[in-house]
């Protein structure tokens, strides 16, 4: 099931995706919030006619950097032993179509397609058997980076975490195995990344059991799994788009920030 946010009239709302045309899906609303048991009332609207917002409300998002062998290699880094974790704040989260603002403290920002996992339930300490009990589903995700502020800061806290450097969207899919997906990012219709879930140093299932070892994950936290290689520079007026197999496409502008 594809499950998007979404605005209409002023309202804020969740629903079921049907259909396959892209001109031709509705919106089923959904009864309550999707993290629990719920209802599909039966009222369809539109996609066309409502404006889809952020899939979650993250209370959290940590990412997982260098976890796929060749980005690491790219930027010259060594490949990790363990898991690397860090953290984007909520106030990043921007979602389908929401405008990338070119932070001004920043000369050369990058794009990087990632598959995010959203978390369904209240855990920690997750055994490695149950993290499929644990996930709500997955989406697409752009770790938009800062990447001469990373270089210089030595701690990624302002490169990653600055205000639209996480677009997410555009909804969850939640029936899908994430083992063995394509992901592609173009920038202004050329391709720039192509790469696949399989080739993940570290699977889902590590990523999870590493990071609920330290802390808990609330319904609706954001899992970032790693970027393949081809990152590269974004301009003011680029359109960047994150396409995952099986979820669909993300798509963000990038303009100067206001």
């Amino acid at each position: 099931m594809r499950i998007a946010r979404f605005s209409i009239d002023g309202n804020v709302a969740f629903g079921a995706i049907e259909g396959d045309k892209q001109d031709e899906l509705v919106l089923d609303i959904i009864k309550g919030i999707p993290f629990a048991d719920f209802e599909l009332s039966g009222t369809k609207v539109p996609v066309s006619k409502v404006r889809l917002l952020p899939p979650v409300l993250p209370n959290k998002v940590v990412a997982f950097g260098r976890n796929y062998a060749e980005h690491a290699r790219e930027l010259g880094n060594e490949v990790p032993d363990a898991p690397f974790a860090f953290f984007k704040p909520s106030t990043s989260v921007i979602g389908p179509g929401d405008d990338i603002q070119y932070p001004s403290f920043s000369e050369e920002v990058h794009h990087e397609a990632e598959l995010a996992v959203v978390i369904g339930r209240m855990c920690r300490e997750v055994p490695r058997e149950r993290v499929k009990d644990v996930i709500f589903g997955y989406t697409c995700a752009n770790d938009i980076t800062a990447r001469d502020v990373q270089k210089r800061e030595k701690q990624w806290a302002r490169a990653k975490g600055f205000d639209s450097s996480c677009p997410l969207g555009p909804w969850v899919e939640t029936d899908l195995d994430a083992s063995d997906l394509t992901i592609q990012l173009t920038v202004n219709g050329q391709q720039r990344q192509l790469g696949r879930t399989s080739e993940m140093i570290h699977s889902i299932e590590d990523l999870i059991v590493n990071i609920s070892e330290a802390m808990t994950l609330l319904p609706g936290d954001v899992i970032l799994t790693g970027t393949p290689a081809g990152v590269g520079p974004l301009n003011v007026g680029d359109e960047v788009a994150v396409t995952i197999e099986g979820i669909g496409t993300l798509t963000n502008k990038v303009v100067k920030r206001g």
